[in-house]
């Protein structure tokens, strides 16, 4: 529906076309959500709310294509830094406006080149090392002990080594099977990713690395499989469930993994106490990691469109937060969409995702970008893990090094040659 509104002017009534809101969702799971919230606002401030989905993985297709058609969005959202490239100047400049002043933290924005944020990381997946504060008490450790690498390692060290009178060991097993793989030659491989790229001043998957912080991933990996009651020869047929399991049953106080497994801890399966798990940053021995929140890979990204009139990007913006703000929008996007980098949603997040608020409002910076979304990339770095795992030496670490370097490099060269 059109609503017009009466303005004077000299004396006279003239009709002024209210703004709408189009927005273009590229999530199809959320379309029943989107669908709520417009009718919810409709309803309440009589704006004009038009959701379309679409199922396409060419987010940014999508967009240029309602263009094409003469019905262009005034919001829209995509999912990668390469789709941001195909879009940025359609994307207004949000700076200074309400929705972004509901932010937490700016970690998950993206910004040009002039320091204009163009699009807002509006979720995010959490993960990291979970703890069961039990167990670990029971070792005569706590939360306060560890802060980085070196303490964690020096706690995990204590627990392994007497592994047997305590009835527990340290980290759950570093599977490696194709369920489990993605935990370490996925998401553990994010962070020295994140650090060589934070170090370059880029997140495009289009970059070339050299492994800067290789030797950090080693001393990760290497902490969890010598501090883990898992024979390493046999990792590779060493699935997530089983990693899962042994953690959930107490015989582990330290899982890496996301933050949706939550509901498998506290849920049937093994009804563990949530007063007694929390998560904490994976450390690897970077320099400054006292400061890391959890690691948080972005969902997708909104924008403005900024060929739309005022009227619209006004009306756009306006339901963007009360989307934000509300206590029906926040609950909506918490259950669609997990981590929320908005103020309203602290209260509002559970589990682990209430962890990953906290550390960020506490001023900690997220490890973030989704960077390790090749499968070929992924299971070959699984692979050479393995091997390494298997057989810790020098020579097997440098296949690790090479899958990972150059396979990477390949992947991307590759992937160039594809968009060029």
């Amino acid at each position: 529906m059109i609503i017009s509104v009466f303005g004077t002017f000299t004396g006279c009534e003239v009709w002024q076309e209210p703004g709408r809101v189009y927005f273009l969702n590229c999530v199809p799971g959320a379309n029943e959500a989107w669908q709520k919230l417009a009718t919810m606002y409709a309803d309440m401030y009589g704006v004009e709310v038009t959701i379309r989905t679409v199922s396409s993985d060419d987010h940014a297709g999508a967009f240029l294509a309602a263009l094409d058609g003469g019905d262009a969005p005034t919001a829209f959202q995509f999912g990668t830094t390469e789709e941001f490239a195909q879009l940025r100047g359609y994307c207004m400049d949000l700076t200074g406006t309400d929705v972004l002043g509901q932010m937490t933290t700016g970690d998950f924005n993206l910004v040009d080149a002039n320091g204009a944020v163009r699009a807002i990381g509006y979720s995010y997946e959490a993960f990291g090392i979970i703890v069961n504060k039990a167990l670990l008490e029971q070792a005569g450790h706590s939360l306060e002990d560890i802060c980085d690498f070196e303490t964690l390692r020096t706690v995990a060290n204590d627990i392994h080594s007497r592994s047997t009178e305590l009835g527990f060991d340290a980290f759950a097993s570093a599977g490696l099977a194709p369920s489990s793989s993605w935990r370490f030659a996925g998401k553990l491989a994010d962070v020295p990713l994140f650090y060589e790229l934070r170090d370059r001043g880029t997140f495009s998957m289009q970059t070339e690395i050299t492994g800067a912080y290789l030797d950090q991933y080693r001393q990760a990996w290497d902490l969890y499989v010598e501090n883990s009651a898992a024979d390493q020869v046999f990792l590779s047929s060493s699935t997530e469930e089983m990693s899962v399991e042994e953690f959930g049953t107490g015989k582990a106080v330290f899982l890496q993994h996301n933050a949706s497994v939550y509901g498998e801890l506290v849920g049937s399966a093994y009804a563990m106490d949530p007063k007694q798990l929390t998560m904490i940053p994976v450390y690897c021995g970077v320099e400054g990691e006292k400061n890391a929140a959890l690691c948080c890979n972005e969902n997708g990204y909104w924008a403005v469109n900024s060929g739309a009139s005022e009227a619209d990007r006004k009306a756009t913006l306006d339901f963007l937060n009360w989307v934000v703000t509300s206590e029906y929008g926040i609950g909506i996007l918490r259950e669609q969409f997990g981590g929320l980098p908005f103020k309203a949603a602290g209260n509002a997040l559970t589990g682990f995702y209430s962890d990953a608020n906290m550390l960020i409002a506490q001023g900690r910076y997220a490890i973030t970008g989704s960077v390790t979304s090749d499968e070929a990339w992924e299971d070959a770095l699984a692979a050479a893990l393995a091997v390494y795992a298997a057989d810790q030496t020098e020579e097997n670490w440098k296949k690790v090094k090479t899958a990972f370097v150059d396979g990477w490099n390949t992947e991307k060269a590759l992937s160039n040659n594809e968009t060029d």
